[in-house]
């Protein structure tokens, strides 16, 4: 198995070298990312000459802390919450911790993070979570949140929350347990609900000397003008978030029922990705694979295979026919 296929999503290219095809002739299933992304309107204006407006920067912040529902000066525009994460370790200073099953990233943005069970730690940590967590799609509800919440400030520690993928439901996220004191950030990302993942933009949100630490090692000019002006535009489009998020758990039940057909039980609560286990998850990404069909496998657990929703009612069709046919081989 290419190790590309194993460390993250949406590497196509990979995926030609070894199964051959052109582009068009894949279906990307590989990432947890909208496939019906928000229209980026023809006539948006985007300044490529100057640098990036810091007026318009705080315009964004308002729109998407009014999305989020928190204090505008709670809330920073990032490039990508991944970086976001990264540029916080140092700030925190504090062994980290994570999930045994989530993103890389919560594992390398900490040199000596460990894995947790959700236990209490012993001494200050901080601990990260995504929330619904990628790859299960496992949601944590309120009162175990600020459970967890609890035992990092009696500890000294902090709790950091990965929302990447709580847009898709509103009640998902703990932003309400957020405070000025709270030893309590959230991550939100742009690109997964919006479809967008390109523009490379998300949010800390968290108390305001954390803020202030991080705007030190961001700099003047933390996002670039199209994300500035994108990212303003597509928090304020009120009727397509709401459509939308209808949407996606129509277009999440659809794709349930033809894995179901194929004996293949889904799990999660984000209508953006599926799980299901498989005796030989890595056989059955092959077969997709072969009929250019891009899933997401994982090395640590080859009964595992994580599929994002399919663009169209074609390209569900398409699964459904990839699922059912014969393997293929040479």
């Amino acid at each position: 198995m290419n190790a590309a296929f194993t460390h993250h999503g949406g590497d196509l290219a990979a995926a030609m070298a070894v199964y051959g095809g052109r582009a068009e002739d894949w279906i990307d299933l590989s990432t947890g990312i909208n496939p019906r992304p928000w229209p980026v309107p023809a006539d948006l204006s985007i300044d490529w000459h100057a640098l990036p407006d810091r007026v318009a920067l705080a315009a964004l912040e308002r729109a998407a802390a009014a999305f989020f529902g928190v204090d505008p000066a709670m809330c920073r525009a990032v490039p990508g919450s991944e970086a976001a994460l990264r540029a916080l370790a140092p700030i925190l200073g504090l062994p980290g911790r994570h999930a045994a099953l989530t993103y890389r990233t919560h594992a390398e943005a900490f040199d000596d993070a460990g894995v947790v069970d959700h236990s209490p730690g012993t001494g200050p940590t901080t601990l990260i979570l995504a929330n619904p967590n990628n790859p299960d799609g496992i949601l944590r509800g309120q009162a175990e949140l600020a459970r967890l919440l609890a035992i990092q400030e009696a500890q000294a520690g902090w709790l950091i929350l990965d929302e990447a993928f709580a847009d898709c439901d509103p009640a998902a996220s703990a932003i309400g347990l957020l405070a000025p004191h709270r030893r309590l950030i959230v991550l939100r990302s742009f690109g997964k609900f919006f479809g967008l993942a390109g523009v490379r933009l998300g949010f800390v949100i968290a108390p305001r000397g954390v803020l202030d630490a991080l705007d030190r090692r961001l700099g003047a000019w933390p996002v670039n003008a199209a994300a500035l002006a994108i990212g303003q535009a597509a928090y304020r489009d009120t009727a397509w978030i709401t459509r939308t998020r209808r949407n996606l758990w129509q277009s999440a039940a659809a794709l349930d029922t033809v894995l179901a057909g194929h004996a293949l039980c889904a799990q999660g609560n984000c209508p953006l990705f599926r799980l299901v286990q498989a005796d030989d998850a890595m056989a059955l990404f092959d077969k997709l694979a072969r009929r250019h069909i891009l899933t997401r496998p994982f090395a640590q657990d080859r009964r595992l295979l994580r599929l994002g929703l399919p663009a169209t009612d074609a390209a569900l069709d398409r699964l459904d026919a990839a699922l059912s046919g014969p393997d293929r081989h040479g």
